[in-house]
């Protein structure tokens, strides 16, 4: 048995006995690569796509070459990694993070120094292309076992053809496994269950005949390696009828292989069918027929092809003796027909037509999950409303945002090793901390951008409208909770963040503002203090109010009719 390579970070504390389950504990891609008897079982795919999981991955790393199939990939690639001249194309996001600053601040320069070693900043599109393809992706990490303390030291990339992830069943005392098996009448069995060995299977150079089925074996140059010493990242893609971890382009295979067909069909026929053919009808007579043919044989020799001078060379060269595309027919006419006749057959028809092609090809970009309108070259790229933003660009949006979250977990494993092993935090912590961390990658795909800001724009238009109506027909809370359509959560931090913000004098106090006008309210004992003082309003800057001069007139007329009445009585 080869040595245990490697070293292992997880904790001594044990689960609690009480938690009992026959069911053993799978692992994080759903996949249990058992070994019960000592080797792999081997299975044939009746499809024919793959019988080991090696050949699966040639087969990926061969469609990637096909011109469409890499244009698909680059576009997923390029969505995910953007690359900026100033910026990383990654950064660790620690916000919902609840520990001290000092505890952010060093695992944010362990995350710097983690893509440092691993040469990120400069080598992403290439490691996600690679994952991307592959639907895995390992790399080691090497440590001084004499100082582990010093954390990781380097990480060196290891080819999925070479590795093999395995869950097997420890023996028990006899030496034998258990065949999976536990005799759940008894208490004790239940309580114990099935224990597995986890560790990976390294073959420096596996060859195609023999692939994972050498290392299954027992090959005397396979290595095996403890499981906290590989960080390895998987597409998440599981067929659970093989256990075998799939790549995204293993949807493809069947919509590549009939597009690479079609394509090889038309260009056969288009060989053959498209130039015009001459038919030569010879007129015979009544020659035997062993004359006949010899007659249309010199008919032919005298009005084949010619010698043929090469003015670069001085040669003369022979073209007679070559059947080529372009070969005419000769056929014998008895007497009695029309007598010697030349007419030409036509060539194929309709060989522009590439419906056929370009339906291909979008199934193609369908299920590489890519927009099929990617595939044209002069598609316009309009950033103008959202409207004119077709739903499949939306799905896509979607689509690289779930390769980045999977793609991170990567980072995750990365990370958890160099805190626990620089003593920064205790494997208990990360299990509280790990959901909490997130990457934050660079994005340039506005579409879901704009979406959101006219989503944004409608709701604040629809609020305006609403406005007058609040606290007659509308409460504060159902017009936050459905116009704005805000979260429990998100109300609960925005009212904090204003409390917050008027104390810090960043935004009013909303009670000393008029509703109506919009200005500060005066404070108390402003306006008494100003009739206290006997102030002239004049002598404050108020402009008078001019006098009404009908009414004053109204007003005399009718003080003149009561003096009159009064003088009469």
């Amino acid at each position: 048995m080869a040595k245990l390579f490697g070293f292992s970070i997880d904790s001594n504390q044990n689960k609690s006995p009480s938690v009992i389950s026959p069911v053993p504990e799978t692992n994080q891609d759903g996949v249990d690569n058992y070994i019960s008897s000592g080797f792999y079982g081997q299975y044939v795919d009746i499809e024919g796509v793959f019988r080991t999981e090696h050949d699966l991955i040639k087969r990926y790393r061969e469609m990637a070459l096909h011109p469409e199939a890499d244009g698909a990939i680059e576009d997923v690639v390029n969505e995910a990694i953007v690359s900026d001249l100033y910026d990383s194309p990654v950064e660790i996001e620690l916000s919902n993070l609840e520990v001290s600053e000092s505890l952010k601040k060093k695992i944010r320069s362990e995350f710097k120094y983690l893509k440092e070693i691993l040469d990120f900043d400069r080598k992403s599109h290439e490691i996600f292309r690679n994952w991307y393809i592959d639907g895995r992706l390992y790399y080691l990490k090497v440590i001084d076992l004499k100082a582990p303390q010093e954390g990781i030291k380097e990480l060196r990339y290891i080819d999925p053809l070479k590795m093999k992830y395995i869950r097997q069943e420890k023996k028990n005392q006899n030496g034998k496994f258990d065949n999976g098996a536990i005799r759940v009448n008894k208490s004790e069995d239940l309580q114990k269950g099935l224990e597995f060995e986890e560790y990976f299977q390294y073959t420096p150079s596996p060859s195609a005949s023999h692939g994972i089925s050498a290392m299954s074996r027992g090959n005397a140059k396979s290595i095996k390696i403890a499981k906290d010493a590989v960080t390895y990242c998987t597409s998440g893609l599981v067929d659970r009828n093989k256990n075998t971890v799939l790549s995204y382009l293993h949807k493809a295979i069947k919509a590549l292989n009939q597009l690479r067909m079609i394509e090889d069909s038309l260009v056969i026929y288009r060989l053959s069918r498209a130039p015009e053919r001459r038919i030569f009808y010879i007129d015979v007579g009544n020659l035997p027929k062993v004359k006949a043919e010899q007659y249309l044989k010199e008919v032919m020799s005298r009005y084949r092809n010619k010698l043929a001078y090469n003015a670069q060379t001085g040669e003369v060269r022979d073209d007679r003796k070559f059947m080529s595309m372009m070969e005419d027919f000769w056929l014998p006419r008895r007497e009695g027909g029309r007598g010697t006749e030349i007419t030409t057959l036509p060539g194929g028809q309709n060989l522009g037509e590439l419906s056929d092609i370009e339906y291909f090809q979008k199934k193609l970009y369908r299920s590489l999950g890519v927009p099929e309108s990617r595939i044209a070259a002069d598609g316009g790229f309009n950033l103008g409303r959202s409207s004119e933003i077709l739903r499949d660009e939306l799905k896509f949006a979607k689509f690289v945002g779930r390769l980045r979250k999977r793609f991170a977990n990567m980072f995750n494993d990365m990370l958890k090793t160099q805190l626990i092993l620089k003593n920064i935090i205790t494997p208990e912590d990360w299990e509280i901390m790990r959901d909490h961390i997130q990457y934050d990658f660079l994005y340039d795909n506005q579409f879901a951008e704009l979406k959101e800001k006219e989503l944004t724009e409608g709701r604040l238009a629809l609020l305006a409208q609403v406005e007058p109506f609040i606290g007659k027909y509308y409460s504060t809370e159902y017009v936050r909770k459905r116009i704005l359509r805000q979260t429990d959560q998100e109300i609960i931090e925005i009212d904090e963040q204003i409390e917050d913000e008027i104390q810090k004098g960043i935004i009013p106090d909303p009670s000393t503002i008029d509703p109506v006008t919009g200005q500060p309210l005066p404070q108390a004992g402003e306006g008494a203090g100003m009739e206290g003082m006997g102030q002239d309003p004049m002598a404050m800057g108020e402009v008078p109010m001019e006098p009404d001069l009908e009414a004053q007139a109204a007003e005399v007329d009718a003080q003149y009719q009561k003096d009159t009445k009064k003088a009469e009585l």
